[in-house]
């Protein structure tokens, strides 16, 4: 003990043993609660959020184990002075009953002491464990011990030892060590000086607590952390690039707009994308409306598969063909045919849905395909129904697919809704329409159709997409992102 503390200060008297005993007892609950946790923490390696929350785990239990065995050596005091033959006795290949474990928990501490009058050195067997020396070897004097420790880590070595000898400062600070076998320890260090009668350091005293698995704990969590920033952060980019380039290539509509601008027939238009649920990336979903030179009109939804900058980029790229194809006149069935095509040449082959109608303001009539998509759905009189769909595959599904064609008469006052899968919620999950398509889901066409009547009393396009969204849209979880594209036959 310091001789700077006094027998009856407190710090030098041992706490009571009912205190410790309790402390022990909410540590191990404490630890058996942290255990249930961890195991319910993700197991998979690939996802930087798991490794994170499993990485704090890990620290956690390894905080409470050296915490419970630091309590137990409290509780029971001191380990009992070495016997004199200790060292023989290490050295002829038998522990001491009074060592702790190599490796456990309280092998992690030890003491050491060095007396400036005398030049005398004393280490705990702990200490020798720690540094991975012989117990028969002398103990390393002040002078000796940087040729253990790492040489970027001497300095700081001896400022402290300086400071304490010197200045009469405690030590506590870390430093790394090489064992014979060129393992690499963090040590972590706390000592004082204890002065002689006079005022000057006598002696330096210590405890050393091998610290490297708590070190190793703690980068684990700092890098799983960086690195599940990183991915947050890459998340948001990626997002934000999506969710401008989508802005950029759909139909920035504001009100109800009138395609063809003139004439009869004319179709009032309202549209909207909604974003899935889980606020993740931007999907493939894209709705569009477009005066053709002829004076028709193209009317066209789709949905290509996945999420992120990749899957808008190619909706962009099929948007784009799209437009371009039908403003050079080809009718619905051949530009399907031709965006598969495009998909199939692809660098990254993907799947996607569409439905192309091509509406003809003279005659009312309109020409449609699809392509494995959900078809339009008429609204008539306060009543609706799903259009027949011709024969066509998904997009990508296969080379040199043949899109049918379908048309419809439709009359003054007729609305027709496209839409993309994820509008309608699944009620216990449906499919999407197979590569050969299947038709749509009947319950998700039912509850469209339900909405009939709300759409017979609506007032304006606009009215009817918000009724739609009314029923279908932010508040609802939905797992994809959707479109809704309305379009009214003027009266």
């Amino acid at each position: 003990m310091p001789s700077h503390l006094s027998a009856d200060h407190p710090a030098a008297q041992p706490p009571p043993h009912g205190t410790v005993d309790a402390l022990i007892s909410q540590t191990r609950r404490l630890r058996g609660d942290m255990d249930a946790v961890r195991r319910d923490a993700p197991a998979d390696g690939t996802d930087p959020q798991g490794r994170w929350q499993r990485a704090l785990c890990d620290l956690a239990v390894h905080q409470l184990d050296d915490l419970d065995a630091h309590l137990a050596q409290l509780r029971d005091g001191p380990p009992p002075a070495p016997v004199e033959d200790e060292a023989a006795s290490s050295a002829a290949g038998s522990e001491p009953a009074s060592s702790p474990r190599p490796g456990s928990l309280l092998s992690r501490v030890g003491s050491a002491e060095w007396n400036l009058l005398t030049d005398e050195v004393s280490w705990s067997g702990e200490l020798y464990q720690i540094l991975g020396r012989d117990p028969a070897a002398p103990p390393l004097t002040l002078d000796e011990l940087p040729s253990v420790v790492l040489d970027e880590d001497r300095p700081g070595l001896t400022a402290m030892v300086t400071d304490c000898l010197v200045d009469a400062k405690p030590i506590d600070g870390e430093f790394r060590v090489v064992r014979p076998d060129g393992d690499v320890r963090t040590v972590h260090v706390m000592g004082e000086p204890v002065l002689d009668v006079d005022g000057s350091t006598a002696s330096m005293w210590a405890v050393l607590r091998d610290v490297s698995e708590l070190r190793r704990s703690q980068r684990t969590v700092s890098e799983t952390r960086d690195s599940l920033q990183r991915q947050r952060h890459a998340a948001q980019t990626e997002r934000r690039l999506a969710v401008e380039l989508q802005e950029a290539v759909l139909p920035p509509w504001r009100g109800s707009p009138m395609l063809p601008r003139q004439g009869p027939g004319t179709l009032e238009l309202a549209a909207r994308h909604l974003p899935s649920s889980s606020g993740t990336l931007i999907g493939g979903d894209w709705y569009d409306a477009l005066d053709l030179p002829d004076g028709d009109t193209l009317l066209s939804a789709g949905d290509l598969t996945g999420r992120g900058v990749a899957v808008t980029s190619g909706m962009a790229m099929l948007l784009g063909a799209l437009r371009g194809m039908a403003v050079a006149g080809t009718e619905p069935g051949r530009l399907l045919g031709c965006l598969n095509q495009l998909l199939d040449a692809s660098a990254q082959p993907a799947l996607g849905s569409a439905v192309c109608c091509r509406y003809r303001p003279t005659s009312r009539t309109l020409v449609w395909a699809q392509a494995g998509h959900p078809a339009p759905l008429l609204f008539r009189n306060g009543t609706g129904r799903a259009l027949t769909p011709p024969d066509g595959v998904l997009l990508g599904a296969t080379s040199g697919a043949v899109y049918g064609q379908a048309e419809e008469a439709l009359e003054p006052g007729d609305l027709l809704l496209l839409h993309t899968e994820g509008l309608v919620p699944p009620r216990g999950g449906f499919p999407r329409p197979d590569a050969a398509g299947g038709a749509q889901d009947t319950a998700a066409v039912s509850r469209l159709l339900a909405l009939a009547p709300r759409f017979r009393e609506a007032r304006t396009a606009q009215d009817c997409v918000r009724t739609v969204v009314e029923e279908f849209g932010e508040t609802t979880e939905r797992d994809d992102d959707a479109c809704v594209l309305v379009a009214r036959v003027a009266t």
